[in-house]
């Protein structure tokens, strides 16, 4: 099955909807999200991170569904304090909500049938996961890896050198097939985006 995309909320974020004969995923939860999935059953939300643009549905999805929703312990803050965002100058709130699974990085795990792995990619946001599913090569990659660019790390709790280091070791070490699906912008590759960053280095190099 192929994941069908929705794009919402005003910083055009994506989610990914997977159907599945054990249960269908939705990784992520934009604006918008609630009313475009309404008509799908929805067994499991799987939250990349807590940033707000990637949550502001989740609790009426979670309501709506009844389903389960699953994210890193580092992100329960963001999700179950409804003036989380607010404290740190954002003038904007989440209807909190709470998990019913916490995960970790986990190199062999399954969810509603399907063969994935959990990797741990802090650095945009802490609790930051990407999803990859080593039998479709498919990594949902929240707002780790764009298309030629990354997260940005200039917000609170953001760390340039650890998300650099994290995409070095986990993502870029991944067959260079993977597609990736980013939280916000095109899919891309993991070859592509390697290559990207060979010819930024040998730019520099060179200069």
């Amino acid at each position: 099955n192929q994941f069908k995309t929705f794009t919402g909320g005003p910083l055009d974020t994506n989610a990914y909807f997977l159907e599945s004969s054990a249960g269908n995923i939705l990784f992520d939860a934009p604006e918008g999200a609630a009313e475009h999935f309404a008509g799908e059953k929805v067994d499991w939300l799987l939250l990349t991170h807590g940033h707000f643009d990637h949550t502001a549905d989740a609790a009426a999805i979670q309501r709506r569904h009844g389903c389960q929703v699953a994210y890193h312990p580092d992100t329960s803050s963001m999700t179950t304090d409804r003036n989380f965002f607010r404290r740190l100058g954002f003038e904007l709130e989440i209807e909190p909500f709470a998990a019913d699974r916490l995960l970790e990085e986990c190199d062999a795990c399954e969810m509603a049938g399907q063969k994935m792995r959990i990797l741990l990619v802090p650095g945009h946001c802490p609790g930051s996961l990407c999803f990859y599913f080593p039998d479709r090569l498919e990594l949902i990659g929240g707002d780790v890896l764009f298309r030629e660019g990354v997260g940005r790390w200039d917000l609170p709790g953001g760390d340039g050198p650890l998300l650099f280091t994290g995409i070095q070791k986990k993502l870029f070490s991944l067959d260079p097939r993977t597609v990736v699906f980013p939280g916000h912008g095109p899919t891309t590759t993991i070859g592509h985006e390697v290559a990207q960053i060979r010819m930024w280095e040998a730019d520099i190099f060179f200069a």
